[in-house]
């Protein structure tokens, strides 16, 4: 099996589960060592540890609330204790409160803004420190169809990933001349365990009828696209954000059909 990032060392923040898991798995069949950064799921972490560990590739489960800087500078420090540098760094790790915009409390949204776009602002610094000292380096952002469209009673997430593909582009243009890339993956309808908790079993079909492709996504067609923007091939791709949702948010609302 090929391995385009054969050598090369990759920190994936909330990879305990979800879409994070998918990328950290991904990333290690094509060749990386992988952190896998997680909060509060410590077995979810080890499990897919292992499961890189498997793969015949070095994984070990860091804790951090990346919100917070005390914490993500302990965490870099362990990903350049085991590591010894850091190629890629993928910023996945997120969370949502559902709740109209007039009931959102003041502590919920700056949990939802903490993790989400703090988090992705401290890490991207940490990491581009040390990727401007080593030669370059690829940083990917993960966003949401939200980057698009308004979420309803979805306020602060929506507003979280917003903020990340503004900061994706700003952060392509400061870092592009030490040879970093910053690019955005917003992601439409993904099928993973938090849908099914939070928005029923009849996840799958209510967003396949509305996707243009007939399906919904899996966490795995995320991470194709955070390989390639890892690997030399997209070393010219800086700067965007890349829709991963089927042709979702790009069909209109049309009246004819």
């Amino acid at each position: 099996m090929p391995e385009p990032l054969k050598g090369k060392t990759a920190l994936v923040t909330g990879a305990s589960k979800g879409i994070g898991k998918g990328i950290a798995l991904e990333l290690a069949r094509a060749g990386c060592d992988v952190a896998i950064n997680y909060h509060s799921d410590a077995e979810g972490a080890g499990t897919v540890a292992a499961e890189i560990g498997a793969l015949d590739r070095r994984a070990f489960p860091v804790r951090a609330d990346v919100g917070v800087a005390a914490e993500v500078d302990a965490m870099f420090a362990q990903v350049f204790h085991r590591f010894g540098r850091l190629d890629i760094l993928v910023n996945n790790a997120g969370t949502q409160v559902f709740k109209p915009l007039v009931d959102l409390e003041e502590e919920e949204w700056d949990r939802v803004i903490a993790t989400n776009l703090r988090g992705c602002f401290l890490c991207t610094q940490r990491a581009a420190r040390h990727m401007r000292d080593q030669g370059g380096g690829r940083i990917v952002n993960i966003g949401s169809g939200c980057n698009r469209a308004p979420f309803p009673v979805l306020v602060s997430y929506t507003a979280s990933k917003g903020g990340i593909e503004m900061f994706t582009k700003v952060a392509a243009v400061e870092l592009g001349p030490y040879h970093i890339t910053v690019n955005c993956l917003a992601p439409g309808a993904i099928e993973i365990e938090r849908t099914h908790r939070e928005q029923g079993a009849d996840f799958a079909a209510t967003w396949s009828r509305l996707t243009p492709v007939g399906r919904i996504g899996y966490p795995e067609d995320v991470a194709h696209a955070v390989v390639f923007l890892a690997g030399d091939r997209a070393g010219f791709i800086t700067g965007q954000t890349i829709w991963i949702d089927g042709g979702l948010f790009t069909k209109p609302q049309w009246p004819y059909e």
